[in-house]
């Protein structure tokens, strides 16, 4: 975890912070900030191993709310978090999985669209998981949240595409869950990366095409 005191949404030196827990701490010119800082910051900040801070048991027992972020969204509420297109590393995983399994509520953040709209976060298929259906309660994006929680997988399509893509992409997302084959959990694999493959080929998801269907 980097300190990084001017970029945060509440400073570590604001009175509003009261505790930090964190399991390590990383080497930039802001730990220059910290360190000349720690008589102000030594009652805030707790440090413990991660056996401790991303313990499953602590987790759970502190109905912990986690709070990460996404690179990509599917409409049945799978997560990836570390591989663009699949393929190119951005970042690791860290301990999202530790949070987003044990948390009592754990939420996704992401902006639902990218790069002059030309990619939509929210796709029929993500290209790598990094976390389940299963894991994942809530989605949030700049179109608002999308609650999967008691929802079966159609319905959290239906919660995802009207609550959490953006307006751009929702007709075309509509338009791949009616394409969809039926199944426990409807998908179509001959193209359901259809979004990707028009993002390869020609810049633009806008351009996906379903007629393979």
């Amino acid at each position: 975890m980097s300190f990084l005191a001017d970029k945060c949404l509440i400073s570590p030196f604001s009175e509003d912070v009261r505790k930090a827990c964190l399991p390590f701490l990383c080497g930039s010119e802001d730990m220059d900030e910290f360190f000349a800082n720690i008589d102000k910051l030594h009652d805030k900040v707790l440090m413990r191993p991660s056996e401790i801070s991303n313990n499953p048991e602590v987790i759970r027992r502190l109905g912990v709310i986690s709070m990460n972020t996404a690179i990509e969204a599917d409409i049945f509420g799978n997560i990836n978090s570390s591989h663009v297109s699949g393929t190119r590393l951005m970042n690791g995983i860290g301990g999202s999985g530790d949070f987003t399994r044990n948390a009592y509520t754990s939420i996704f953040m992401c902006p639902s669209i990218k790069k002059d709209d030309c990619i939509s976060t929210i796709v029929p298929m993500c290209t790598h998981i990094d976390h389940t259906i299963h894991s994942a309660d809530i989605i949030v994006t700049d179109q608002g949240v999308a609650d999967l929680r008691f929802k079966d997988p159609v319905q959290a399509a239906e919660e995802i595409i009207e609550k959490a893509a953006h307006p751009v992409y929702r007709p075309l997302l509509r338009e791949y869950l009616k394409v969809c084959k039926m199944g426990h959990v409807m998908q179509n694999n001959e193209v359901a990366l259809a979004f990707h493959t028009a993002l390869a080929r020609e810049g633009d998801m806008r351009k996906a095409d379903f007629s393979a269907k």
